[in-house]
């Protein structure tokens, strides 16, 4: 492969932003309750997140020790360099990476299979503040935008519809059993589907997952993608967020609900080939001899 330096500069602008800001708010104790969570709950380091990687079978060609001396993740971990050429070293690609991949192949599948369910509205956030005292709200230090009565009849007005386990085990216990489905862990390939922002977020979960096999690029989509998702998550949640730039959509009128579905439409159209690009690179990864 040629061009690859433009690969890596490419990459660090897309991501190196969001990652240095991340390092920068950690090391004064300050927290962004939208921004944070691509770095809290997907675990990937920021330092990983910044570094450009080729996938698994592709060579980087003409890598000089000027190279390796800018970029040192090049000649280190998994990669591998026989003169000048480097790339990832399949021979440490082991059984339980092979497994995993085979997982997210059949996940994918299952969501890209299924029809997709709109007209959620975002109500998980809601339901992760519904019935609790203002001690108990997870984002300490931001206000909600209705009085904690208004935000519970407008929950108990909607229909909860929540599919993503991992969205609705963080339900109040009052909340729970609004919803129309109990998603668990094991029914996450029976439930998961392609319109939930959650589960198209979570691309980005599978895919560093997959890391560094996967390459980087991939990567890289699938963090923009988990970061439009998040925006348009707390921009409907019942947090007043106008201070960090997050213009509400007020899921709570019938105005605000059809603007969330259309971005929510938007967010899915856009999930469909970067989740077809995972399903790809996973069972490439699983049927590496």
């Amino acid at each position: 492969m040629t061009g690859w330096r433009e690969c890596i500069e490419q990459h660090r602008l897309k991501v190196a932003p969001y990652a240095d800001a991340y390092v920068e708010r950690r090391s004064r104790g300050a927290r962004h309750p939208v921004h944070d969570f691509l770095f809290t709950y997907y675990g990937f380091a920021p330092a990983k997140l910044k570094q450009w990687l080729p996938p698994s079978g592709v060579w980087l060609d003409g890598v000089t020790d000027v190279d390796l001396a800018a970029s040192p993740w090049l000649g280190a971990g998994k990669m591998t360099c026989s003169g000048a050429r480097c790339g990832l070293d399949v021979s440490r690609l082991d059984l339980r990476m092979r497994g995993t991949a085979r997982w997210i192949a059949t996940l994918c599948r299952a969501i890209l299979d299924r029809p997709p369910r709109f007209r959620c509205y975002g109500l998980h956030e809601w339901a992760m503040v519904y019935r609790q005292s203002d001690a108990e709200i997870r984002h300490q230090g931001w206000r909600l935008r209705l009085p904690p009565d208004e935000l519970a009849r407008f929950v108990e007005s909607q229909s909860l519809c929540c599919t993503h386990y991992d969205a609705f085990r963080f339900f109040t216990p009052a909340a729970r059993p609004l919803n129309a489905f109990a998603p668990t862990l094991d029914s996450r390939s029976d439930l998961e589907q392609p319109a939930c922002l959650h589960a198209n977020m979570d691309i980005y979960k599978w895919a560093t997952k997959l890391w560094p096999w996967c390459g980087s690029d991939l990567i890289a989509e699938a963090f923009l993608l988990a970061l439009a998702g998040r925006d348009l998550d707390m921009r409907a949640s019942p947090y007043d967020l106008r201070d960090l730039g997050c213009a509400p959509v007020r899921i709570e009128t019938a105005e605000g609900r059809e603007e969330y579905e259309s971005l929510q439409r938007e967010i899915a159209a856009r999930s469909r080939p970067v989740r077809e690009r995972l399903l790809e690179a996973a069972v490439r990864i699983a049927e590496t001899p």
